[in-house]
């Protein structure tokens, strides 16, 4: 493919690929460690808490609201609309009162102080059991699909290009999950679905430069493996980056003028696909060739002819 109706390029990019593996390995480091001492800034879909609809005769002002609850004692409530700009959405941290009665009767009066018009329409509390069951089974969701395309990959190419695509999967949602943990970003169930979107879409990129490999692996047989992959990655790279920018176009729409609902969900994608960009040429690829992959992996098997007797 001719990057933007040009010649194909000619760059050599497994020549860095210690230089990446370097890279990637201090930024895995990084997020592990930001992971393990400061964990995440889980929101109230994990860890429990107050979910409140309110309804508005006009426009919500949802700055307002976010300042009055603050004010009240609320720390970190998460406002945001749905459905209308009249409808809001209030989710807040665990409470020591229990009441829900005096809950009810309090929100209304530090709503009410802002517009009157305010509505409760419902107010509910969020079990942080749900939070621990989610966090299981988000988790146990990931490691099923990682499995499941490490077959698909297997099945379709070969073992080493399987284990090339995991490693480029696990390198992917560890810097994403971290990223979010070094700098402190609320992660909730948006945010994981994000990640698991980030797995699809590093997955299809990574799957559209093996098909490449592969084809060139049986066209030009007598080139090194290390030259049919850096061949195939230039031949896909007008693909790959037309790909990328269109997607992170997107999402920067989405970031910017989506509203505090799906910031979480664009941000961690943005994050994904410049991360799986990047991980599609360096890691998939370059782990292949560290396994010592070649055009005899991908040749048919012989087989044996038995003359008919007559």
């Amino acid at each position: 493919m001719a990057l933007f109706g040009g010649s194909t390029p000619s760059i050599n990019f497994m020549a860095g690929r210690r230089v990446a593996v370097v890279i990637s390995a201090a930024a895995i480091l990084i997020s592990l460690g930001s992971i393990g001492v400061r964990g995440l800034n889980l929101g109230i879909d994990f860890t429990g808490g107050l979910l409140v609809e309110a309804g508005y005769a006009g426009t919500a002002d949802l700055a307002e609201i976010r300042s009055a609850l603050a004010e009240e004692g609320y720390e970190t409530p998460l406002v945001q609309n749905f459905g209308t700009a009249s409808d809001v959405l209030i989710r807040l941290p665990p409470q020591e009162e229990q009441d829900g009665g005096a809950i009810r009767d309090r929100l209304l009066r530090v709503l009410a102080a802002g517009d009157a018009s305010v509505e409760l329409r419902r107010v509910e509390f969020v079990d942080g059991q749900v939070g621990d069951d989610l966090t299981e089974q988000g988790g146990l969701a990931m490691l099923i699909a990682l499995i499941l395309i490490f077959i698909y990959v297997m099945l379709r190419f070969r073992w080493k290009f399987a284990a090339g695509t995991i490693t480029a999967l696990v390198h992917d949602v560890i810097i994403v999950v971290g990223f979010f943990s070094i700098f402190g970003f609320g992660f909730d169930l948006t945010v994981l679905a994000a990640v698991l979107a980030t797995i699809g879409y590093s997955l299809n990129d990574t799957i559209v430069v093996f098909d490449r490999i592969r084809e060139n692996f049986r066209l030009m047989r007598r080139g090194s493996a290390e030259e049919i992959i850096n061949n195939s990655i230039n031949q896909m790279l007008g693909r790959t980056i037309i790909t990328s920018m269109t997607t992170l176009m997107v999402l920067a729409s989405l970031y910017f003028l989506g509203g505090e609902s799906v910031s979480g969900f664009a941000l961690a994608l943005i994050v994904g696909v410049l991360v799986g960009t990047y991980s599609s040429i360096y890691i998939a690829s370059a782990s292949a060739l560290a396994l010592d992959v070649s055009p005899v992996d991908l040749l048919p098997p012989k087989r044996e002819e038995i003359d008919s007797l007559p």
